[in-house]
């Protein structure tokens, strides 16, 4: 149970966090999102203990979390984080020796998927590999959550969805709260379950990844057919070409009269709408 109590966090004038309060109660795998700026790695700072909040309380399983008590049972991992420069298999096996709750075995088996040299040292690793193989240690940390800051930044293509399928295979085999930042919405919605939006600084959204596929999509049409349909319903954009009009919504979906199409929204669409919230002409 991780719990954010009207947490209010500033450098100096500038608001990083405003007031948010939201609980994350059950194991799951999350995804942060929000736009450059929104406070996304601040928040995962704070819930690691990192960094004090400049007002309000964060609970980790009912214990106040603060740079002076750092929870145990979260791990946070920064994107470009260093390790000594030892053979990687040294790494891991000295990462097994520190922590009760390191799988060793999943953790060997990983780096052999991701043809990790355990012979070489992290030095002659390249940022991407760097980056696989502290995700590979901090996964193979089955002992709570798990936080990640933009985790897939130097990853190809294929390294992104192996990245993802990791994801899968750790919470499967040890099911417990990950916490995902990052900016490729799309390709994290095969993974994640449950959302989290920051924006300004404020939660925005907080909702089940069920939840947004049944309740965001599009209608389409003519405009003179769309426009009618909006009284009511929760209008998070719109897309106007001519005579026609795409209205994003978020809410419970509708039977559209004939003329008007509706179709799925996808997560990153549902994003840029939910988030600018503006008409596009």
């Amino acid at each position: 149970m991780i719990e954010f109590n009207d947490i209010t966090k500033k450098y100096g004038a500038t608001v990083a966090l405003d007031h948010i309060s939201l609980s994350i109660p059950d194991d799951g795998i999350y995804c942060l999102l929000g736009r450059n700026g929104a406070g996304k790695t601040t928040f995962l700072k704070l819930m690691a203990g990192h960094i004090a909040a400049t007002a309000g309380e964060i609970t980790v399983e009912g214990r106040k979390v603060s740079p002076g008590h750092m929870p145990d049972c979260v791990n946070f991992i920064e994107n470009g984080s260093v390790q000594f420069n030892m053979k990687l298999g040294s790494l891991i096996e000295t990462a097994a020796e520190l922590q009760d709750d390191f799988d060793l075995e999943f953790a060997k088996e990983m780096a052999a998927r991701f043809a990790l040299n355990l012979n070489k040292k992290f030095k002659q690793l390249s940022f991407g590999m760097k980056t696989m193989l502290n995700t590979i240690i901090t996964l193979s940390n089955t002992g709570g959550a798990v936080l990640f800051d933009e985790p897939t930044l130097g990853f190809d293509a294929i390294m992104r969805d192996q990245f993802n399928t990791l994801l899968l295979e750790s919470y499967g085999a040890h099911p417990r709260v990950i916490v995902v930042s990052t900016h490729l919405i799309d390709e994290i919605a095969k993974v994640t379950q449950q959302l989290i939006i920051i924006e300004e600084g404020k939660l925005l959204l907080k909702a089940a990844i069920e939840e947004i596929d049944e309740k965001a999509y599009t209608l389409s049409g003519q405009t003179n057919l769309v426009l009618p349909l909006l009284d009511g319903l929760n209008c998070i954009g719109m897309t106007e070409i001519g005579s026609l009009t795409a209205a994003h919504i978020y809410d419970e979906r509708i039977l559209p009269p004939e003329g008007v199409q509706i179709s799925r929204m996808s997560l990153q669409d549902f994003f840029i709408n939910i988030v600018g919230g503006k008409s596009h002409e």
